[in-house]
């Protein structure tokens, strides 16, 4: 198989992408009881809390976004992206630094041509899934470089 084609698609699961969203809400929860336990005055307070609430709202709406955009992503040995759209279109995007790709799970950020942002947490095994596999020996190759 030549390199040009070599590639891994990956299939975003509808579980993953709900405990990101859980997962998320609990630390923005988190982080506002963490405002209002510190010693500040109560107007602090109250902007802290709801300062972090707007910034909590803007990163799940965010997600939900991207969730909703991504049906996808397929990552090419180059360490090219493509994301399939909700309409059935490839569209070319780039991996964003943070990327994780671990044995058993990984966590991919893009961002589109058009500069909307897609994050993905994706579980494969690399002995029941050819795509894991090939995943595994791209990001070996492209992942100390981003």
């Amino acid at each position: 198989m030549s390199s040009s084609t070599y590639s891994a698609e990956l299939y975003p699961e509808v579980a993953l992408r709900r405990t990101v969203l859980l997962v998320g809400i609990v630390l923005y929860a988190a982080g506002v009881v963490l405002i209002l336990t510190m010693p500040l005055a109560p107007v602090a307070k109250l902007l802290g809390s709801g300062g972090w609430l707007l910034l909590c709202l803007r990163e799940f709406l965010r997600l939900r976004r991207g969730f909703a955009r991504c049906r996808r992503l397929r990552v090419t040995a180059g360490g090219g992206l493509s994301l399939l759209d909700a309409d059935g279109n490839w569209q070319t995007a780039r991996l964003l630094p943070g990327c994780i790709v671990l044995r058993r799970f990984a966590w991919i950020l893009c961002e589109t041509e058009q500069g909307q942002h897609c994050a993905e947490l994706a579980r494969g095994n690399a002995r029941n899934s050819e795509d894991w596999r090939r995943l595994q020996v791209i990001w070996r190759h492209i992942g100390g470089s981003r």
